[in-house]
């Protein structure tokens, strides 16, 4: 099953306000940045998952970083 078709069935309000605002931009905003959009607002408290959609670029200082070091 497609994205847009699952997110269709199990949230047809957001996605319903998604596919106006996608419409309205005239091709500037994507569905999928729409129906995040959409669905911050619909549901503030979900706001901090608004960014899982998006990969963020990482420096390998911020990588290592995360590995646990070993002391000898």
């Amino acid at each position: 099953m497609k994205l847009p078709l699952l997110r269709a069935v199990l949230a047809p309000r957001t996605s319903w306000q998604a596919w106006r605002l996608a419409r309205a931009s005239d091709g500037t905003v994507s569905f999928d940045a729409a129906w995040r959009s959409a669905r911050v607002q619909l549901h503030p408290d979900e706001a901090g998952f608004r960014a899982a959609g998006h990969n963020s670029p990482r420096s390998s200082a911020e990588d290592s970083a995360d590995k646990p070091t070993t002391t000898a």
